[in-house]
């Protein structure tokens, strides 16, 4: 199958793999580290197929008994399986490159373990269009996440991120930062990269006042 450039492109029925925390979001790439089986009979069958997961938070809230099927929220992105590599112990690596969001329409039966989703690509089709990067105030961006890593006492390799493209920096902030759960589901939310960007400098700022003059143990 060739690489997807329109949501057309896009399986109906997708595979999703419910992960709290895990954010994936459009032209960013998330590695993965699969070793349940029913997930690695979903790799299997992704590769078999459109290469294609979605990635998706489940509605799990704090100090909950987890399940091995809760309930999902309404959005999730879907990604392409752009690496992999099986390890000596059983495992697979993988590495997803976001393509589009979906949401969900209805959910379908179980497969080889896995859940899939009848996917809605639609209200999400943009995100195959090329990104206004020019409006960002990349100072104020980098700003907002020094003043974040200072009052966590955390460093940063500046040359490489100085180096990093703007839309590229925004999702990697918006991925790898501790954020909320719903903080997340807002971010992936946001319509245009211009709106993440502020909403990543608000929360990276709001953050960073709650931290200040504390300790962080990482």
């Amino acid at each position: 199958m060739s690489y997807p450039h329109t949501i057309a492109d896009l399986p109906d029925s997708l595979p999703v793999f419910p992960l709290q925390g895990a954010l994936l979001l459009p032209r960013a790439r998330l590695p993965l580290n699969i070793f349940e089986p029913r997930y690695m009979a979903m790799v299997d069958d992704a590769l078999a197929a459109s290469r294609t997961i979605g990635m998706i938070q489940p509605k799990v809230p704090e100090q909950t008994v987890p399940s091995d099927n809760p309930d999902l929220h309404d959005l999730g992105c879907a990604g392409r399986i752009t690496s992999f590599e099986e390890t000596t112990d059983g495992r697979y690596l993988i590495s997803l490159t976001g393509l589009c969001r979906f949401g969900i329409r209805e959910e379908l039966a179980l497969k080889n373990g896995y859940r899939r989703v009848a996917a809605d690509y639609a209200p999400w089709s943009a995100d195959f269009d090329r990104e206004d990067r020019e409006a960002i105030n990349r100072e104020q961006l980098t700003g907002a996440l020094k003043n974040y890593l200072s009052a966590r006492q955390l460093g940063a390799d500046w040359d490489a991120i100085d180096r990093t493209p703007t839309g590229d920096l925004i999702s990697i902030v918006a991925m790898i930062c501790p954020f909320s759960a719903m903080e997340k589901q807002a971010l992936l939310r946001t319509r245009a990269l211009t709106d993440r960007a502020e909403l990543i400098i608000s929360m990276l700022l709001i953050n960073s006042a709650g931290t200040a003059g504390t300790e962080t143990v990482n």
